[in-house]
């Protein structure tokens, strides 16, 4: 269970410690961060409320241990990162359990994402090794001008300490998506985890802990925001930033000055269906995509743009599937259980209203219990709808009636997202053509949006913000 057997040493009576030098501590603030269970509404942990002046110690001790690990030979740093792997995937139950009670994510899909980060970070181990082994030799008289009198080597190195904040919903797959390649490539890292998610990602740091790592290369840091959140994004000793979550990530650029970014900041990933396309899969990927963890994904399907002489058919086949979808709680792995949050369900129901109030045809009763929300579909969405545009992180999918493949091409370009999408059709040929003209990242072809596998390119290289527009 959590909490306990080797993870024993990371609780302090009710509340969770952090984690710095190599070593489990209690916060000098004498303060507490409440986590509340989405399901029950009721607080279900407790971390450290981290102060300012032991993120100034956090990061001062990483800056030392960054040093000396960066002369760790590369071997010896896969090692480190092996062992790590088959601690998290032999420990997956107890973490499993702590998503359980924190983001309300299914109990199987949790056992699955601790084990795929038990295997990305492996594989991260093994793809550094090859790929720092490598260097580059240039000769100068491959420039114009120029004679064989010159030569250049080159050769990557670690950029210094890397601050990773991850999102809730995969508190700790992102999270070990930039913790594991960092160390390999010779940096340290200091982890500020999202508070729903904060003490499954204590449980996975203590996985690397028990792996040996040296002190003060890996740190977690827990508390709230706005006492430490700016002061950790500003700070003169990080040296790069990843950034996984929603708007907070402009701020952060904003803010960070002339440090290196890597951020994704959610997505309204368009679903464009043509007038060919097999209608059963795209009514199974829509499900899959867009209500697959109560639809709390940056890559779930957030719009249907349909041609319409194919809406009402694809409508209807959807509606049947939505109809077989399990409401509960996660214990239970029902398809479909609550929210993170209070605030994200009001703000999931004021997209709804907004969307009755102009017109929306729904598909099922809308309704709602705490935080649990169920499925719902919403036909004939206009674009002055707010659910057109803004991501709803909740199992709420609206449909939009299209005249021509142009018009849904406009619609996905138009928006402020551009993380990916998918197109449905049985021509490859206006398939590469659609896809080649939508400004995502990736877009899928006849199949749902999803990130992974993991070790695939996730990011959007046309826009300054991986994922966002802004």
């Amino acid at each position: 269970m959590a909490g306990t057997g080797v993870f024993s040493e990371i609780l302090d009576g009710d509340v969770y410690k952090y984690y710095a030098e190599g070593e489990w501590k209690r916060s000098s603030s004498g303060k507490s961060v409440a986590i509340i269970n989405p399901t029950t509404r009721k607080t279900q942990y407790k971390v450290q409320a981290c102060t300012q002046e032991e993120v100034n110690m956090v990061m001062e001790t990483a800056k030392s241990a960054q040093k000396s690990w960066a002369k760790t030979p590369l071997w010896r740093r896969a090692e480190f990162l092996h062992k790590a792997a088959a601690i998290l995937k032999e420990h997956k139950a107890p973490i499993a359990e702590c998503l359980v009670k924190e983001i309300a994510k299914p109990a199987k899909d949790s056992v699955t994402e601790v084990v795929r980060s038990g295997d990305l970070v492996s594989y991260c181990a093994e793809e550094g090794v090859r790929i720092l082994g490598e260097g580059k030799f240039l000769v100068s008289d491959s420039f114009p001008g120029n004679e064989r009198n010159k030569y250049c080597l080159t050769s990557k190195i670690p950029i210094g300490v890397v601050l990773a904040i991850p999102p809730f919903n995969y508190p700790v797959n992102l999270a070990v998506s930039k913790i594991a390649p960092a160390l390999i490539a010779g940096n340290s890292i200091v982890l500020k985890p999202p508070t729903q998610g904060a003490v499954a990602a204590l449980h996975m740091v203590n996985c690397f802990h028990l792996a040996g790592f040296p002190r003060g290369l890996i740190s977690c840091v827990t508390g709230r925001g706005s006492e430490i959140g700016d002061f950790l994004t500003m700070h003169p000793g990080v040296n790069c930033i990843s950034f996984t979550g929603g708007d907070t990530g402009i701020a952060i650029s904003k803010k960070a000055g002339m440090v290196p970014l890597q951020m994704e900041l959610g997505g309204k990933d368009a679903c464009i269906v043509l007038e060919d396309a097999d209608l059963d899969l795209v009514a199974a990927n829509v499900i899959k995509g867009g209500f697959s963890y109560s639809g709390q994904r940056c890559t779930a399907v957030k719009v249907i743009l349909v041609m319409e002489s194919v809406a009402d058919a694809l409508v209807e086949k959807v509606k049947a599937r939505v109809a077989k979808l399990t409401v509960g709680p996660p214990e239970e792995n029902c398809d479909i259980t609550p929210v993170v949050s209070e605030s994200s369900s009001n703000y999931i129901e004021g997209l709804v209203k907004d969307a009755k109030q102009k017109g929306a045809t729904f598909c099922q009763e809308y309704r709602r219990e705490g935080n649990l929300i169920w499925p719902l579909l919403l036909d004939n969405v206009r674009p002055d709808m707010r659910i057109a545009w803004e991501e709803p992180f909740g199992p709420v999918l609206p449909v939009i009636r299209i005249s021509s493949v142009e018009e849904g091409i406009h619609h996905c370009n138009a928006s402020n997202f551009g993380l990916q999408g998918c197109v449905f059709t049985r021509d490859i040929n206006k398939a590469m053509l659609i896809s080649d003209a939508m400004e995502t990242g990736t877009v899928q072809i006849n199949s749902a949006p999803a990130r992974g596998p993991d070790h695939f390119p996730f990011q959007v290289g046309l826009f300054s913000f991986p994922g966002h527009k802004g």
